[in-house]
């Protein structure tokens, strides 16, 4: 056998063992996946096969009942999270879209208090969501503040919850944009607050409301922080201002779930798919947007 054959022979056994790998490696990825998924539909079809006969006009019309839970609903905890989520969108947006927009268009990234910001914020972002209830439960809900427990209390909680998220997101939207276009505006005689807010903000307006409708839908689905803050268990009205008690979707249905009656649990099952819903509205709605408003440069 010739010195030929024998490098040929032995770059086809390198070859295949190179291939054998990533292979592997992308079948145990699949797999998990399928796994996932299997598991996730399985959730939702029992979710949907025990809900659905409470997933009636009652349910959201009606108010919470200890009493006669076959005709209670959760009207209380659905306008407490419309409530929360509107307050949160307001408190938290408008600081997170400027914070982003300092931080990309105007900060020095030589100095060292704009890399302790991002530093900060990168961390923030991965901080478990019980920690801010607990800081919102020390300095908002008690002393110094001591607004008590209600809904500006839930709001500034999941707004502090959802900042470094939509901060990040914000940013990623702002670099999206071309920098000519910056350099095109400054040199037909703008100022930088001009291009930001006449070229760069505009065409970053896609990528900015996914990313806050996104925060928002995780921020509608916590439960932990507004529970330390004194998301009530059990509310029979529906509150009329942001110092009004309040109870939220999430908050109810972990009130339901370990009741021993069939029917408290229906009627969880029942909240569970309404929360779904509204989830998937949200996630429907922020990749409308984005695909209907989207430059491609």
């Amino acid at each position: 056998m010739t010195t030929a054959t024998l490098t040929l022979d032995h770059g086809l056994r390198k070859g295949r063992r190179g291939t054998l790998g990533p292979s592997v490696f992308a079948f145990v990825l699949w797999a998990c996946l399928a796994l996932i998924c299997a598991f996730l539909f399985f959730l939702l079809a029992v979710i949907v096969q025990k809900g659905i006969a409470r997933f009636d006009l009652d349910l959201v019309t009606n108010q919470p009942s200890k009493i006669r839970p076959e005709t209670a609903g959760v009207a209380s905890a659905l306008y407490g999270t419309l409530w929360v989520s509107a307050l949160t969108a307001f408190i938290a947006l408008p600081l997170g879209i400027a914070a982003a927009v300092y931080l990309e268009e105007y900060a020095q990234q030589n100095h060292w208090w704009n890399r302790m910001i991002e530093l900060n914020i990168q961390n923030l972002a991965a901080v478990p969501t019980v920690i801010y209830g607990i800081l919102v439960l020390a300095f908002v809900v008690r002393a110094p503040l001591s607004i008590g427990a209600v809904v500006l209390a839930g709001g500034i909680a999941l707004a502090l919850l959802i900042l470094p998220v939509v901060i990040i997101t914000t940013r990623e939207a702002l670099r999206a944009v071309p920098e000519e276009i910056r350099s095109g505006s400054l040199a037909l005689g703008a100022t930088l607050w001009q291009t930001t807010w006449r070229q760069v903000l505009p065409a970053a307006v896609p990528g900015i409301a996914t990313g806050s409708i996104l925060a928002l839908s995780r921020a509608i689905g916590e439960a932990a922080p507004l529970i330390l803050v004194g998301a009530t268990t059990f509310v029979t009205f529906n509150p009329d201002g942001v110092l009004s008690r309040y109870t939220t979707l999430p908050v109810q249905i972990f009130n339901l779930v370990p009741q021993d009656r069939q029917e408290f649990r229906d009627l969880a099952y029942a909240a569970i798919l309404l929360l779904i819903l509204v989830l998937l509205a949200m996630n429907a709605l922020a990749i409308w947007l984005r695909n209907r408003y989207q430059r491609r440069w």
